[in-house]
């Protein structure tokens, strides 16, 4: 895994997405300056590819942090409950808060997600396990549990369909005004660079890391603040991508080990471009429809997360 070839695919799929749609948008169309189709590129293709990028990167990294800090291959925000409390957090906001703008219901799913993932770690704390592949278990399981009270007070409050536009990812929506709000995590992102050798040293364990001066908890709640922060922007701007974080990170610590500040280049761009991928065949499976890449991220990276379980001795796991 080379980022020489990474690169040029991300690319080459990149200009493949901004010509894929019921529209047409030509290229011939765009260099004879059809007003139509260069409002298209500008007003949806564009947009969607962006948020397509930003996304597949900021749930990608956020999936690795969660797994350098917690010292488990099989942790992510979909499994350690982070997703489902952001999405808690934003029918709390819907609830509360109704005429509350996107900053103040980012601001709610962010707190609600912090909780979240600080009770995950907390129960870490508490339970040992000798086979690592208990933890995220539990993590689904208070994530389901979250999920439950968000469900039951969406009926309560009839809801229930607002919230469904949260549970499965789609990227069919996003056009010029609609997906600025990811802009957010670009900043977050580079912080996590800055500390990426500080979250290395964190994920050989509290001991180790206060030995060599570094101040543990610190470190430990700034990516706690890091993961949460993206995973909202995400969740409200995009909706729900499973198992993202879990297979990238994943992936690329076997083909080049456990150093985060050497695995954040790869892990954003394969990232970004497993997304990009699954919506491209999302957008033309059933064309001229397009299926949700909530679904075509969540039947694919289910997939290879079995893999990954059965094959975790082979891997290290």
């Amino acid at each position: 895994m080379k980022k020489r070839y990474l690169l040029p695919v991300l690319l080459l799929s990149s200009i493949c997405s901004l010509f894929i749609g019921v529209s047409e948008v030509t290229l011939s169309g765009l260099l004879r300056m059809d007003g139509g189709q260069w409002q298209i590129l500008f007003t949806s293709r564009l947009p969607r590819l962006m948020s397509i990028l930003i996304a597949g990167i900021g749930m990608s990294v956020c999936g690795l942090i969660m797994q350098q800090l917690t010292r488990n291959r099989f942790v992510s925000p979909t499994t350690a409950g982070t997703l489902d409390s952001a999405r808690l957090g934003i029918l709390v906001s819907m609830i509360l808060f109704t005429s509350a703008g996107p900053i103040e219901k980012i601001f709610v799913a962010f707190l609600f997600a912090l909780a979240g993932t600080f009770i995950f770690m907390m129960l870490l704390e508490r339970i040992k396990f000798k086979d690592p592949i208990f933890i995220p278990l539990v993590g689904l399981m208070f994530g389901s549990i979250i999920s439950s009270i968000t469900t039951f007070f969406a009926y309560r409050y009839d809801l229930i369909q607002n919230m469904s536009a949260w549970l499965q990812g789609n990227f069919a929506l996003m056009i010029k005004g609609q997906y600025e709000l990811l802009y957010i995590s670009i900043p977050v992102l580079i912080l996590a660079y800055v500390f990426a050798n500080r979250f290395t040293v964190a994920g050989m364990g509290e001991e180790f890391a206060v030995n060599l001066g570094l101040k543990y908890k610190q470190v430990v709640n700034i990516g706690l603040v890091i993961v949460a922060l993206v995973t909202s922007v995400v969740v409200l701007t995009v909706g729900m991508i499973p198992f993202l974080g879990l297979i990238i990170p994943n992936i690329v610590s076997i083909y080049k080990g456990d150093n985060l500040r050497k695995n954040l280049p790869y892990t954003a761009l394969l990232g970004a471009l497993f997304v990009l991928l699954c919506d491209i065949i999302g957008r033309v499976i059933i064309y001229p429809y397009e299926i949700a890449i909530g679904l075509t991220v969540g039947v694919i990276g289910s997939a290879i997360f079995l893999y990954m379980l059965l094959r975790r001795h082979k891997y290290g796991f």
